[in-house]
């Protein structure tokens, strides 16, 4: 399942789930959780099972994202959209295997975990390669987290995530990688600040990350091309791939004056892949 970007709607906001179809978001997240009142909750569910029920299938993937296992809004939400076939579920304040097998268990639906919104989540993010086959990816987010342990803030004054949430991302980059799925790097809450979304989204595709979740319709472009592989990385990619096709015993080659060994024939072939997709 391609996953460049994956663009959160209000699901009590049908008229924006129309219009989000044509953005070129690899998936929309119908939002039931954080972005919809308490009193608006019963309408919003019934908004999003209506437009997962008419939509014909085949444009982005339609997930929808939960309100929590342990709120008083969970069962309600998981009967309310079920019937209507939803791509995939994202599971906010995700803590484990555990987390995973409960939802799993009620929906046979693929899940993306937020795996990093409690504190305790922090501990088990080691724990998703047991439940890898319900999964699609794994994300993080830095909102919750501040608030649960006193801090006063995520970011500095520039931007940057401060030391414990730059761990919490590595964490979520490894347990995905451990679990085989996508590792999906979290919003960019600056709206109108699109340049410092591209250096955050390439810096992330840099790093390992498979795709960024958005949260406004002009930033989907910016993700979509930080994930997709330029022309140049292609054809370096190919050279790889025909340098050891020529040479299918070597262990390590010369390629343009540098060494080049296995890890870098997977991460070639890995390139190649993500450029079909796209």
């Amino acid at each position: 399942m391609r996953l460049r970007s994956l663009l959160f709607v209000p699901g009590d906001r049908p008229e924006r789930m129309e219009k989000a179809l044509t953005l070129g978001a690899d998936a929309l997240i119908l939002d039931l959780e954080d972005s919809v009142a308490p009193a608006n909750k019963g309408a919003a569910r019934e908004h999003v099972a209506d437009f997962l029920d008419r939509t014909e299938r085949g444009g982005p993937k339609l997930f929808v994202r939960l309100n929590p296992l342990d709120s008083d809004f969970f069962v309600d939400d998981l009967v309310g959209v079920l019937g209507s076939k939803p791509d995939g579920l994202v599971l906010p304040k995700a803590e484990g295997a555990a987390s995973v097998r409960r939802l799993a268990d009620r929906s046979g639906v693929p899940i993306l975990p937020i795996a990093t919104e409690t504190p305790a989540a922090v501990f088990r993010m080691g724990e998703y390669a047991e439940v890898a086959e319900d999964l699609c990816g794994l994300t993080w987010g830095a909102e919750d987290l501040p608030a649960a342990i006193g801090a006063a803030a995520s970011r500095d004054a520039e931007g940057a995530y401060l030391p414990p949430y730059q761990m919490v991302r590595a964490l979520t980059l490894f347990g995905a990688a451990a679990a085989g799925v996508n590792p999906i790097e979290t919003v960019y809450p600056n709206i109108k600040d699109l340049d410092g979304l591209k250096r955050v989204a390439e810096a992330a595709a840099r790093d390992g990350f498979t795709g960024m979740m958005a949260i406004h319709p002009a930033q989907v472009p910016v993700i979509n091309a930080a994930f997709t592989p330029s022309p140049d990385q292609v054809a370096h990619a190919r050279a790889i791939v025909a340098a050891f096709n020529a040479e299918p015993g070597a262990g390590a080659l010369q390629l343009d004056g540098k060494m080049i060994d296995a890890p870098h024939l997977k991460q070639a072939r890995r390139i190649l892949e993500r450029a079909e997709e796209a």
